[in-house]
């Protein structure tokens, strides 16, 4: 696939443009270039509402949605443009990134007249309930039950690793509704009010001083009957299609984020006088060859991409970009040398670079640990035979 952009599209660029730097040097200058996921939690909702008010949250969305049907060269130059503007990330994300398309795919027409409007808003946001203390990131290891009762499903469990969880509105939960059940068979794809006294989140303190991550427990937790996405034991089926979401649009956003790092590293070896070492110069080009390697990856992924299952490109582009963040963020801290492992003052505030090295140390793990993405490429990817399990 080759993806140009026409006259139309420049001019779509320059309007993005225009907005995005406009509000970061106006209304929310006060956001601009945060990299902290937990900072400043009510200005970033109230951040997702004016993105929602000028329909800039889900461009790619059906305009009855909330969005603005716009093309795939539109989406891709939107998500660009965002980093570019340093816009921090969005805290919304897993709401308009994976919950909202999945619902769009497989929901109802009434769950998306009940979702869809308040995610593309801002109004609701939504954290992801898949990895377990015993299970990480194996979907098919999933012990977290629910059971029908009342005219209400029932969950009991734990769930771990849930982002930004403290501070959303919902959560998808995939849960084994088959009893004795094994493997991917059994699962329930259920959406969830976290707002209830039979859920409780914990924060979980990350190295980077961050805590973005929690740990949610659900006990006679709660929501209807009709909060399902598909059908009881169809959970697998929806959550490896909600991967393919997770490989999307977003990505060449991320890598514009890429871009900005690696930028950062290279001024910061100018000024360290790292530049001249020939190490470090081979390092910051093979960085440059990879970051290049991914964009053409994922735009060749997009243009496979069904939406509604994973394919091969989509199973290998988390190693892939994982593994050379964690590179990136060693070598940022190559180039800084001893002066990146001390934060300024008492509040465990790093800056961007040594805050790249401590957060891509997790990037390996969180969403599917590579050990678990590697399973997957094999049996999922290639039809090789499942690895034994105990």
């Amino acid at each position: 696939m080759k993806l140009g952009f026409s006259a139309a599209d420049e001019a779509f660029r320059a309007e993005c443009a225009d907005w995005l730097q406009g509000q970061m040097a106006g209304e929310f200058r006060d956001i601009k270039g945060i990299t902290q996921l937990t900072a400043m939690p009510e200005r970033r909702r109230e951040w997702e509402q004016q993105l929602g008010e000028h329909r800039w949250g889900c461009i790619g969305w059906p305009t009855q949605w909330g969005g603005r049907d716009a093309s795939l060269a539109q989406q891709v130059i939107f998500a660009e443009e965002y980093a570019r503007a340093g816009v921090p990330g969005r805290i919304n994300h897993i709401g308009v990134e994976l919950a909202g398309p999945t619902i769009l795919t497989f929901g109802t027409d009434e769950q998306k007249r009940r979702f869809l409007p308040d995610i593309a808003a801002g109004r609701t946001i939504f954290c992801q309930g898949f990895s377990e203390p015993n299970a990480g990131s194996d979907l098919g290891s999933v012990r977290t039950k629910g059971r029908l009762e009342n005219g209400e499903w029932v969950v009991d469990g734990q769930k771990i690793w849930t982002s930004l969880a403290h501070i959303s509105d919902w959560i998808f939960v995939v849960t084994r509704t088959e009893e004795g059940s094994q493997g991917p068979k059994g699962l329930t794809f259920l959406m969830m009010p976290l707002d209830q006294p039979g859920i409780e989140v914990r924060p979980i303190r990350q190295i980077n001083g961050d805590a973005e991550f929690n740990e949610t427990f659900f006990t006679e937790a709660r929501c209807p009957a009709d909060s399902l996405i598909g059908a009881p034991g169809e959970g697998w089926k929806i959550a490896m299609g909600l991967l393919a979401f997770e490989r999307g649009v977003s990505t060449l956003g991320q890598q514009m984020g890429f871009r900005n790092e690696l930028d950062e590293i290279i001024k910061a070896a100018k000024e360290t006088g790292k530049d001249s070492d020939p190490v470090i110069r081979q390092r910051i080009a093979s960085a440059e060859i990879g970051l290049r390697l991914m964009r053409y990856g994922a735009l060749r992924m997009l243009s496979h991409t069904d939406h509604s299952s994973i394919d091969g490109a989509a199973l290998t582009y988390k190693i892939q970009w994982a593994s050379w963040r964690r590179r990136l963020g060693e070598l940022a801290m190559d180039v800084l040398g001893q002066a990146g492992e001390v934060a300024e003052g008492a509040s465990y505030e790093w800056d961007v670079l040594p805050n790249l090295f401590l957060f891509s140390r997790a990037d390996t793990i969180y969403g599917g640990t590579n050990q678990i993405q590697r399973n997957l490429v094999a049996e999922r990817g290639l039809g090789l035979p499942r690895e034994p399990r105990g």
